[in-house]
């Protein structure tokens, strides 16, 4: 997983990609700079891209979701609240928030001595590729 953080004021997207294999990103991140060297806005939003689609939805299952959804609508003031939200145990809920949180999925504001868990955006973004390969000889169905 690679994540990306562009902040950019006029979106609060959260990009969740899968790299085709062989794309490296490097153009992509070559022309940012270039941008950057040149005083210009990268527009793109925060993004978090993963190697294959298997990582992806081990990632972002039902659970992670639902956890996700729990923390933006429920805004609970710690890891043990969320926990108590999602009928799940404590110890499983502070390890997928950390794992989110080293992606950069997720945010923790102290307060009071407690970590309280932040989605800081108002849509999470999945895109992954579907190109036809050139091998494919299956023809589409009508």
């Amino acid at each position: 997983m690679t994540p990306t953080n562009n902040h950019s004021n006029d979106e609060n997207v959260l990009l969740i990609t899968v790299r085709d294999e062989g794309e490296s990103g490097y153009q992509e991140g070559r022309n940012a700079l270039e941008s950057l060297g040149r005083n210009e806005p990268v527009n793109q939003p925060d993004s978090v891209t993963f190697p294959s689609e298997s990582q992806l939805a081990r990632t972002f299952n039902e659970r992670t979701l639902e956890l996700l959804r729990t923390i933006t609508d429920a805004e609970p003031g710690s890891i043990r609240e969320t926990a108590r939200f999602v009928e799940r145990d404590v110890k499983n809920v502070y390890e997928e928030l950390t794992r989110l949180e080293a992606m950069g999925v997720i945010q923790f504001s102290e307060e009071d001595g407690s970590k309280r868990p932040v989605f800081p955006y108002d849509e999470l973004v999945i895109t992954m590729p579907f190109h036809h390969r050139s091998d494919d000889t299956a023809a589409a169905a009508p």
